[in-house]
């Protein structure tokens, strides 16, 4: 697939132009990867959203808990098994291609009402749709190390990780607004779907694979901030063999992040995907109210995520677990008052989310900052795809499937004792990579 590779490097453009030219095309490719991202969560979750519906036609929570995992199961073999061909591909095109189809796909259960007849169509379309959603996280890692250096790149990270947010929060919103232009629930699926195809050519036009495909020199070389095992061989394309024997396999402090990414995981869409299910039965909130929950939830995190990165990389000199730990302590403090609250009280419900939103996504983020570190820039889609697999299939896939029959069996009860178990299993994985951690950073 000769059309995905990288572009080849160009002459270097003259000393007097790097400068003003740097700065532009480093925004522009920011600004491009942070709206390609946003993009693909506004056809993540729209299942979430119509679940509710669904109920009504007659499946059972365990049933579009099973189509569901579809999303997460596809989402985390491709984050990693595509993460490591986005490593070889050309980020521009990758992006933009990913979002496009994931798009379509909900555009199609949207649209022809056969995609939502059944378990196994919705499942099979759900996985599809994750499939695509593994094309936007490893080509976005991508263009991060190679525009941004590796000190500043903690901060870049976690204001880019936003786009979680600000794509998630408004499928909420972009809900209330298909349902009043169109009057059906089926415009939960389409309605979004539209608005991420205007995004991924918007990404599109902004995206560039590297500097050196636009005539200017590395990273490393603009910023003057080499890292220790910078070497002339860090800028070669590398094969999968290279990537995975070298870099990927033998990296136990990689593996460590990544069980512990399956219970940050567990929490962030255990939470997430079954918040308009539970507020409607357990709290008695109508779509309105449980929609603009689920904008609250997702908008909260964009402090807390800028907060998390700033917390890590000032007060903590680079080290990721304190900050986790100190976050996921804190989350389970809030998923108690979430579940504790007596019906009627919206806004301490509301609170509970806010704070809950606010707190995970900075674990979530510095995950991701820590595999893009742990390895060279040409294996880091690779890396942070391991992660991913770990999260989706372990994580999410559990948030999806188990939490439905659990709750149809046990109740809200059962599932939240689900949600307070993986707290403190993301604490404990985590708690694995304190020392390694400080001995990679010199602080030992």
């Amino acid at each position: 697939m000769n059309w995905l590779k990288p572009p080849a490097h160009k002459p270097t453009i003259p000393q007097s132009e790097i400068k003003s030219k740097y700065t532009w095309m480093r925004m522009q490719v920011f600004i491009g990867i942070f709206i390609g991202y946003a993009g693909y969560y506004l056809v993540r979750k729209n299942f979430s959203m119509a679940m509710p519906d669904l109920m009504e036609k007659g499946f059972s929570k365990g049933d579009l808990g099973l189509a569901l995992s579809g999303v997460s199961i596809a989402y985390g073999l491709s984050k990693f098994l595509m993460g490591n061909v986005s490593d070889r591909s050309n980020a521009r095109i990758f992006i933009s291609l990913g979002l496009f189809l994931s798009a379509l796909t909900m555009l199609l259960m949207g649209l022809f009402p056969w995609a939502t007849g059944s378990i196994g169509i919705m499942f099979a379309l759900l996985f599809l749709n994750g499939w695509f959603q593994g094309m936007g996280w490893p080509p976005s890692g991508r263009v991060m190390v190679h525009w941004f250096s590796i000190k500043e790149r903690g901060t870049m990270m976690s204001i880019w990780n936003v786009a979680h947010n600000v794509g998630g929060g408004l499928v909420g919103p972009l809900t209330i607004l298909g349902m009043y232009y169109f009057g059906m629930w089926q415009s939960k699926f389409f309605f979004p779907a539209a608005v991420a195809m205007v995004l991924a050519g918007i990404a599109y036009l902004l995206v560039r694979d590297t500097p050196q495909s636009c005539g200017l020199p590395s990273i490393e070389a603009y910023k003057d901030d080499y890292p220790k095992d910078y070497s002339s061989k860090s800028e070669n394309e590398m094969t999968a063999k290279e990537i995975f024997l070298n870099y990927i396999l033998p990296n136990r402090l990689l593996w460590y992040i990544a069980l512990a990414n399956i219970f940050v995981y567990l929490l962030r869409y255990g939470v997430l995907d079954w918040a308009p299910t539970y507020l409607k039965e357990a709290k008695g909130f109508n779509v309105n109210e449980s929609s603009w929950a689920y904008f609250i939830y997702e908008y909260a995190g964009i402090p807390g995520t800028l907060l998390c990165g700033w917390i890590s990389d000032k007060v903590f000199k680079g080290r990721r677990a304190p900050a986790t730990i100190i976050y996921m302590a804190l989350v389970l403090v809030f998923v108690l008052i979430y579940w504790k609250n007596p019906p009627g009280n919206i806004w301490v419900d509301n609170m509970a989310l806010f704070a809950i939103g606010f707190l995970i996504y900075g674990p979530v983020m510095l995950i991701g900052v820590q595999a893009l570190d742990l390895v060279p820039k040409k294996a880091a889609g690779t890396a942070a795809g391991l992660t991913g697999l770990f999260g989706y299939l372990g994580g999410a896939m559990f948030a999806n499937v188990a939490m439905g029959y659990i709750v149809d069996h046990f109740g809200w009860d059962g599932g939240f004792v689900i949600l307070i178990v993986a707290c403190l299993l993301a604490i404990f994985f985590t708690l694995l990579t304190w020392r390694k951690e400080k001995e990679r950073l010199g602080l030992i």
